[in-house]
C-alpha cells in the first residue's frame, strides 16, 4: 500500500470515532473530510456514489465509504475500508450486549434504562417522519406507504417485508415511461461478485433450514435481512424487531429497545445494532458463544451490500440511466417509509402507556425536529435521568 493509502484509512478510522447521526450526518463528514479537505473524490462523484447505495439494500454510509475506497486503492484497500469502518462500533456493541445479557443473568433490575425505551421510539418516529417526507412524493407513493404500515403492522412474519418491497417496486416500475429516457445504455458487466451474493445466500439458506447450530442460522437470518433492507438503518428497525422479538424471541422489546436507544448513541455504521442482537442471541453458550454470535451477526448484516456495491459500482454510470431503475425505487422508498411507521407503533406497544412514556416519546421527536441536539447526548441525559430519578 501506499502513504495514501494509509492517510485514507487513518482518515476511515477518524469516520468511525466522530461520525454520530446515521447516514445523513455520515455524507455530511464524508463531505467535509473526503472531499473538501483530502479531494479523494469530487463532490459530483460522492453524491452519485451515495445515490447509488441508497437504491441498493444494505448500509447506504458503509457501502457509501467501501465504495470510496474502491475508487481510491481498488478491492484491497476498500475491504480495508470496511474492516476499520465497523470494528470500533462492533466491539462497543458488542460490550453493551455482553453487558445486558449479564444484568438479565444476575436478575439486575434494568430500570436505570426506563427512559431509554421511550427514547428509542422517539427516534424511530422521527426517523419515520423524515423518510417520509424526503422520499415520498407522489400519489401512489402515498398509497403504498400507508398500505405497507398496514400489512407490516398487523403481519408479523419477516417474510412479509421483503414481498413488500418486491410489490411496491413492481407497481412504481410500471410508470416508467414517466421519466426521460437517456440513450448510450452500455453495459459491461463482471458477475464475479453478483455470484459470490448469491452463492452464500443460497448456501446459507440452505444450512440455515438444514442444520441446528444456531450461530449458522443467525449467519443466515442476519445475511437474508441485509440483502432486502433499502433505506439505510432506520428500516432495519422493523425487521429485526418482528424476526427476533416477535417471532423468535432471541432479546426482550425492552432489551432490544435498550440496544438501539445505545446504538444511537455511538459514532459509526447503524447496522451494527445487529452486532448487539447477535451477541444476546448467543447468550446461552457462555461468553465465547456471545463473541460468536456478535461475529457471525456483523459478518451477516454487512456482506451482502459488500459484494453488491463491489458488483455494480463497475458499471453504475450505465445503470442509472434505466428508467425502470429509477421508477422502481419510488416503490422500495414508499413501501420502506410505510415499514418504519408500522414500527414506531410496534415499538411503543410493550412499554407502559403511561403519561410519562408518552411524553419522553412526544418530546425526544420534538428536540430531534426542532433543534440540533445530538442523539448521544439525549441518550446520556436518559441513562443520567434513569439512574437518579426513582
Amino acid at each position: 500500500m501506499s502513504l495514501r493509502h494509509y492517510i485514507f484509512l487513518k482518515d476511515v478510522l477518524k469516520l468511525a470515532l466522530t461520525a454520530f447521526g446515521g447516514p445523513q450526518a455520515h455524507i455530511a463528514m464524508m463531505l467535509s473530510l473526503m472531499v473538501d479537505k483530502r479531494r479523494y473524490l469530487t463532490e459530483k462523484e460522492l453524491i452519485e456514489l451515495n445515490a447509488l447505495c441508497q437504491i441498493l439494500p444494505g448500509p447506504t454510509s458503509t457501502q457509501t465509504l467501501t465504495a470510496i475506497g474502491f475508487r481510491v486503492g481498488g478491492p484491497n484497500l476498500a475491504y480495508l475500508t470496511l474492516l476499520v469502518w465497523i470494528t470500533p462500533t462492533a466491539i462497543l456493541m458488542t460490550i453493551a450486549g455482553i453487558a445486558m445479557a449479564y444484568l438479565h443473568r444476575n436478575n439486575i433490575p434494568l430500570s436505570f434504562m426506563r427512559f431509554i425505551q421511550p427514547m428509542a421510539v422517539g427516534f424511530v418516529a422521527f426517523a419515520a417522519y423524515k423518510i417520509s417526507f424526503k422520499v415520498v412524493e407522489t400519489k401512489i407513493g402515498v398509497i403504498l406507504m400507508v398500505l405497507a404500515a398496514i400489512i407490516s403492522y398487523f403481519f408479523k412474519s419477516p417474510w412479509v417485508f421483503p414481498i413488500l418491497l418486491i410489490s411496491g417496486a413492481s407497481v412504481t416500475a410500471l410508470r416508467f415511461k414517466s421519466h426521460p429516457q437517456e440513450q448510450n445504455k452500455k453495459i459491461k458487466i463482471e458477475w464475479s461478485n453478483f455470484i459470490l451474493f448469491i452463492a452464500v445466500l443460497i448456501t446459507a439458506a440452505i444450512l440455515g433450514g438444514t442444520t441446528r447450530l444456531l450461530p449458522i442460522r443467525l449467519f443466515e437470518n442476519f445475511y437474508r435481512n441485509g440483502s432486502l433492507i433499502f433505506g439505510g438503518g432506520q428500516v432495519l428497525i422493523p425487521f429485526m424487531y418482528t424476526e427476533f422479538v416477535q417471532f423468535k424471541g432471541y432479546l426482550t422489546s425492552k432489551e432490544f429497545l435498550s440496544g438501539f436507544a445505545l446504538s444511537q448513541a455511538i459514532p459509526g455504521p447503524t447496522f451494527i445494532f445487529c452486532t448487539y442482537i447477535g451477541t444476546l442471541a448467543m447468550r446461552g453458550y457462555g461468553i465465547w458463544g456471545q463473541l460468536l454470535g456478535a461475529f457471525v451477526a456483523t459478518v451477516g448484516i454487512f456482506l451482502p451490500g459488500t459484494f453488491l456495491i463491489f458488483f455494480i459500482i463497475r458499471f453504475w454510470d450505465e445503470l442509472k440511466k434505466y428508467r425502470i431503475i429509477k421508477a422502481s425505487l419510488e416503490g422500495i422508498n414508499a413501501v420502506s417509509s410505510g415499514m418504519v411507521c408500522a414500527a414506531a407503533i410496534l415499538l411503543y406497544h410493550p412499554i407502559e402507556n403511561s403519561l410519562l412514556n408518552f411524553s419522553i416519546v412526544v418530546i425526544t421527536f420534538s428536540l430531534l425536529l426542532w433543534t440540533k441536539t445530538p442523539p448521544y447526548i439525549l441518550i446520556l441525559f436518559g441513562l443520567v435521568a434513569g439512574i437518579f430519578i426513582k
